[in-house]
């Protein structure tokens, strides 16, 4: 069967004139940016990168937080940490890349929540919504026929609906028209505030962060048992202030450490020597004198002072006394040494002698808690186990000019051996001199003695301040309890209708919707339904 000669199978393309966009200016680019840039999608996004950018600072050392892991970290890598330096990975968290992100992400969320709360109050402000002309359309849509016979008892079924909806937490407004009269109720404003909070309270972290890490101050001093550390800038070893930090915010206090217990485990032959338990016992004077007695454990911080005072790790310090051939005592002290990459506690420190002997003598010293003969090295030392059961210190030594009076400040915990003279140790003919402690050796070139007087430990400490961490808990809980508020909390719309019939009855029509999933809309219509027909057949009231 042929088409007729005029039927069309489509219409013809439309032939528009061309039409010339504007070119957007200044304002106009400014304008397409800042809406980019306030939306929920890029807000996302940023966040997103900003957790990516995040992961440097977990797998390189920082400067703020382990300086000394830094120095090592260039050591260890001379031709990848310069370039990993050019790109600011050993100080991400202050880096120009990170700072950018941060900011951009508070710029969008701040663009995001201002519109987004105005429109909002708006809405809380004003009357639901009108009721639908055909209510069958929606949700939950159900009609009950009320007899004429109920009507005179003298219950309004419009007015009683929204008596219902009331009880129910719902806001309402009743409308008119030619044939019939309604009710129209919504409720879960909360759900868009619960949202609007936890935006506020992400901004607030934000914020508070900031001002944290712009006002506060992180710094670490090793502390051998019987002495004590002051909070005050020449005490540390390393000190790490924001960059709004001034002196005057270190409180004045003092903390000793008496006595440091470590535990470990000597039953499991799979994990011998696993520490299980650290314990400072630490005596603290706070402002005023305030002198009391107390701990530090691993994940027990002490407060004090504003600050929280951690105990990151601990180790072993040598007590070493160094007298001149005449006996004379030139040099005396604990002296710290590091722990290395060893679960047994192998430790390095340094010594230096710049007065009192016939030259400058710098010592290079391993301290092996529990000795044993090296697995690796054959004539080598190890450590089979990290509690003091068999102690033995190690010195290389060396002599001549230490460095010390040029002026230029020296690390205690390094020492450059370039224009040193080596006098024992490997690679030379002199064996390195070995002291368990109680001994007491000649050193080379009858330069004087050496003893080691006893081993005590010492104690890591961190001192953080951050004056916002009360402000980020609290906003960490709100932006908790407003996910929680938009997840759980229903945004629905119910409407009751009510229409003449010519027999004098009247039909109620029920119907909801949603904003969003609401599995539990039909049951919620229902309800209201159900408490309505009680109402309204129910004894009448007086």
């Amino acid at each position: 069967m042929s088409r007729p000669s005029d039927h069309i199978d489509s219409a013809p393309p439309r032939e528009d004139p061309d039409v010339v966009q504007p070119k957007l200016g200044p304002l106009g680019w400014l304008r397409w940016f800042w809406r980019q840039l306030t939306s929920m999608r890029t807000a996302l996004f940023l966040l997103l990168l900003l957790a990516i950018a995040a992961v440097p600072g977990s797998l390189v050392p920082q400067r703020s937080s382990d300086p000394n892991g830094v120095t090592k970290y260039f050591t260890d890598n001379p031709s990848l940490a310069p370039v990993l330096d050019k790109l600011q990975f050993f100080d991400v968290y202050t880096s120009v890349w990170f700072s950018a992100i941060y900011l951009l992400l508070f710029a969008s969320l701040i663009g995001c929540i201002i519109p987004r709360t105005r429109h909002h109050f708006d809405a809380m402000r004003a009357k639901p919504p009108k009721t639908p002309v055909r209510l069958s359309r929606m949700a939950g849509f159900q009609s009950r026929i009320l007899p004429a016979d109920l009507r005179g008892r003298g219950v309004d079924p419009i007015v009683s609906a929204r008596d219902v909806l009331k009880a129910n937490h719902y806001r309402v407004a009743l409308y008119q028209d030619a044939r019939s009269t309604s009710v129209s109720a919504e409720r879960g404003y909360l759900r868009e505030s619960g949202n609007l909070v936890f935006h506020i309270a992400l901004l607030g972290v934000l914020l508070a962060i900031g001002v944290g890490g712009g006002f506060g101050y992180t710094g670490q001093k090793i502390v051998v048992e019987g002495q004590s550390f002051v909070n005050s800038l020449p005490s540390y070893n390393s000190f790490n202030p924001g960059r709004f930090f001034s002196d005057s915010s270190l409180a004045p206090f003092s903390i000793a450490v008496n006595k440091l217990d470590v535990a470990y485990e000597t039953r499991n032959q799979d994990a011998i020597g696993t520490p299980l338990d650290y314990t400072a016992h630490v005596t603290t004077n706070g402002p005023g004198d305030a002198r009391a007695n107390t701990v530090i454990k691993v994940n027990d911080p002490l407060a004090i002072g504003g600050t929280n005072v951690y105990l990151l790790g601990n180790g072993y310090a040598p007590t070493i006394t160094v007298k001149d051939t005449a006996g004379k005592v030139v040099f005396s002290d604990s002296v710290p040494f590091i722990p290395q990459a060893d679960p047994n506690l192998t430790s390095l420190g340094f010594v230096k002698i710049p007065d009192g002997l016939k030259e400058q003598v710098g010592m290079i010293g391993f301290f092996y808690p529990t000795v044993t003969a090296s697995q690796t090295a054959q004539g080598a030392l190890a450590s089979k186990f990290p509690g003091l059961r068999d102690p033995v210190l190690s010195l290389n030594v060396y002599a001549g000019d230490l460095g010390v009076d040029d002026g230029v400040p020296q690390s205690v915990y390094s020492l450059n051996t370039d224009t040193l003279e080596q006098l024992a140790g490997p690679p030379t003919k002199t064996k390195a001199l070995e002291l368990k402690p109680g001994q007491t050796v000649e050193l080379p070139n009858g330069l004087g003695t050496i003893s080691l007087d006893g081993v005590k430990r010492f104690a890591t400490l961190e001192v953080h301040h951050d004056p916002a961490q009360v402000w980020v808990l609290l906003f960490a809980v709100l932006i908790l309890l407003g996910l929680l508020t938009s997840l759980f909390v229903p945004r629905r719309r119910l409407w009751v209708k009510a229409i003449e019939n010519a027999d004098g009855s009247l039909t109620l029509e029920y119907a909801g919707l949603a904003r969003g999933d609401d599995p539990n809309l039909l049951a919620a219509v229902t309800a209201v339904a159900d408490q309505h027909s009680r109402v309204l057949t129910g004894p009448p009231t007086t």
